[in-house]
Parts: C-alpha cells; sequence; structure tokens
C-alpha cells in the first residue's frame, strides 16, 4: 500500500446519480408484513422489493385512484 496516492487524474463517478439514496418513510404494519412474505417467497430483500414497486409505479406514470376519507372516531 502506497503512503501517498494521487488523485488528480482521477474522475467522477458516471453512475454515482444512479445510486440509491437513503430516506425515511412510514409504512404500516400490514403492508410491511406483506413485503416481508414476499421477500421470503422470492429471496428478495423486502426494501429491494418496495423499491422495485415503486420504481415500476414511476415510470408506467400509474396514477393512484383514492377517495380519502378523514379518520372519525367511529372507524378508528
Amino acid at each position: 500500500m502506497q503512503a501517498e496516492y494521487d488523485f488528480s487524474k482521477a474522475k467522477k463517478n458516471p453512475y454515482a446519480k444512479r445510486l440509491k439514496r437513503r430516506v425515511t418513510i412510514r409504512l404500516d404494519e400490514r403492508t410491511v408484513e406483506y413485503f416481508k412474505g414476499l421477500a421470503e417467497e422470492t429471496g428478495i430483500p423486502y426494501q429491494t422489493l418496495i423499491n422495485l414497486y415503486l420504481r415500476d409505479c414511476a415510470e408506467s406514470k400509474r396514477e393512484l385512484n383514492l377517495e380519502w376519507r378523514p379518520e372519525t372516531e367511529a372507524t378508528k
């Protein structure tokens, strides 16, 4: 191993923009358990499965069809 290295001719990683970014997301327990079950079946880590699903949604420009009803005391 050298004592010093010369990085003056180094180039930036061309794939750096493709790297994953750490984010915090809150998911309900049923969703996490669903993807963990898929992970066991497929051998793919559940976080990777969630990423693949979300990427598929983004690439296909899938739109969510949702009717929002605020939670009330009766539905808790």
